[in-house]
């Protein structure tokens, strides 16, 4: 072959190297567990493709068993992504997962004075996580790179300020302070709260109680998340009332170094209950709130974070819950169950396109089997 044809031929394979269809994924790692009617409760952590256009989309690709009592609940990501925590309804114990070491290996932390570990938060350094106890009504400030809790955050009742059946928890380091929201006793979902609580982080001294609702006490509203908007001057924060029905807004004062907290959307004229998860795309210019009953996805114009406009709502599936954005924030992916509960456990994961607004598929995996996913995150991109 002459060095002209021998040219040609490898144009002709770089063309059809390139021509061929490319085989993507989207890795997705959820913790899950049994449906009520199962005769054999199990836990695990499942791994999924979840990506639409991949070959292997919904296929089941690793399984990590988890202790069958342990009521697994929440996934949380360190700020480097280096290290998942998995917090858990059952027991006393924070399992941490090494991301760069692969296969993974849960680490068992136990902390004895938190009953029904809820959500985790990372200082802006990532050298101190923080975490809520709805069981025990307090908060943990641990060593983030130990791994090791060093502090416990209380003020019982009656206050104020207090900390009652802790949930939503937010962080803001640049104003020293934290957001700790009052939920529902656990055990039963019974004595509903109606306030947010005011932390110093880097002291844990209880600053502060404010309540986020108009209804007369006891409201009942139940706030449960909270989340600080990204690059806001001033400092907001997001908060959604479980019980409530309503989205609240938090707004910080540099000059009385206080919030004021206003409502800011009501989804009940929508036909809407239980808002639960917030995410703010990486622009910062659009807020995604999740309802489980009966399952949307609330898309808000966060121009001006402290006046979020309703835009619309995509639906989802009963027990919309957790959300997530693809690498590219192509896709949304929404996690479909909540605690097991009747008409809010559908057990689906819902893939949203967000240029459409527009649901596009469902990975139905873990329902088929008989669970329910309980969190959604995905994996870190590799190197």
């Amino acid at each position: 072959m002459n060095r002209t044809w021998y040219s040609l031929f490898i144009v002709f394979m770089i063309l059809i190297c390139s021509a061929a269809p490319a085989h993507s994924e989207i890795l997705a790692m959820l913790n899950y567990e049994s449906k009520p009617n199962q005769s054999v409760r199990k836990e695990g952590l499942a791994i999924l493709d979840v990506d639409p256009k991949s070959p292997a989309f919904g296929k089941w690709l690793m399984d990590i068993p988890l202790p069958p009592d342990l009521v697994a609940h929440h996934i949380f990501y360190n700020r480097d992504l280096s290290k998942a925590y998995i917090t858990a309804l059952g027991k006393s114990v924070l399992h941490v997962i090494d991301m760069k070491r692969f296969p993974y290996r849960l680490k068992a932390v136990e902390i004895s004075d938190c009953k029904v570990l809820e959500d985790v938060v990372f200082s802006e350094d990532n050298k101190t996580w923080y975490l809520t106890c709805m069981g025990s009504d307090n908060v943990i400030m641990g060593n983030a790179v130990a791994d090791q809790p060093i502090k416990t955050i209380a003020a019982p009742l009656p206050g104020p300020p207090f900390i009652s059946h802790p949930h939503g928890i937010a962080v803001h380091n640049k104003i020293d302070r934290i957001l700790v929201t009052s939920t529902v006793r656990p055990s039963d979902l019974g004595e509903p709260g109606e306030t947010v609580t005011v932390i110093e982080a880097s002291t844990g001294s209880v600053l502060s109680t404010h309540k986020v609702s108009l209804n007369p006490s006891p409201s009942g509203a139940a706030p449960v998340e909270v989340m600080f908007v990204h690059g806001a001057n001033p400092p907001i924060a997001h908060i959604t009332n479980m019980l409530g029905a309503t989205l609240w807004v938090a707004v910080w004062n540099p000059n009385t170094k206080a919030f004021t907290f206003r409502q800011a959307d009501d989804y009940a004229p929508r036909g809407q209950g239980m808002p639960l998860e917030m995410l703010y795309n990486r622009k910062g210019d659009r807020l995604y709130v999740t309802t489980a009953k009966p399952g949307y996805v609330n898309v808000y114009d966060v121009g001006d974070p402290q006046r979020p406009k309703f835009l619309k709502a995509i639906a989802a599936a009963p027990g919309a819950h957790h959300l997530v954005f693809s690498s590219d924030e192509r896709y949304l992916f929404v996690q479909n169950s909540l605690l097991n509960l009747p008409e809010m456990s559908d057990g689906s994961i819902t893939v949203i396109d967000v240029n459409k607004g527009e649901p596009v598929a469902s990975v139905d995996t873990l329902k088929d089997q008989g669970f329910n996913p309980n969190c959604i995150v995905l994996l870190p991109a590799g190197p």
